[in-house]
């Protein structure tokens, strides 16, 4: 079975910073791209960020580009989300993703609130 379990969010101040975490088990995590994703406004998944399997190639939004680091240790089969500069308007439920969107974890919420 697969499962994608995130950790890491809480509340944060503006201009605070939060590491997130996904662990991943139940499928070859070290030959899969993994996304991150937010709720969109008004509907659907805002696409953060991508990284290659083996994670030399990154891309992100630019809502995030210069704020957020995706990386990810294939040895530990965990993902990571490095948040620094946090924004209220980044206050969402956070996922992992494989790049596929055929799995999803249960998210972890991220609120930026002074």
């Amino acid at each position: 079975e697969v499962q994608l379990v995130e950790s890491g969010g809480g509340l944060v101040q503006p201009g605070g910073s939060l590491r997130l975490s996904c662990v991943a088990s139940g499928f070859n995590f070290p030959f899969a791209d993994m996304i991150w994703e937010r709720p969109a406004p008004g509907n659907g998944l805002e696409w953060l960020s991508t990284i290659s399997s083996d994670g030399s190639s990154t891309n992100y939004a630019d809502s995030v580009k210069g704020r957020f680091t995706i990386s990810r240790d294939n040895a530990k089969n965990t993902l990571y989300l490095e948040m620094n500069n946090l924004k209220p308007e980044d206050t969402a439920v956070y996922y992992c993703a494989t790049a596929d969107r055929v799995s999803r974890g249960q998210g972890t919420q991220v609120t930026v609130s002074s």
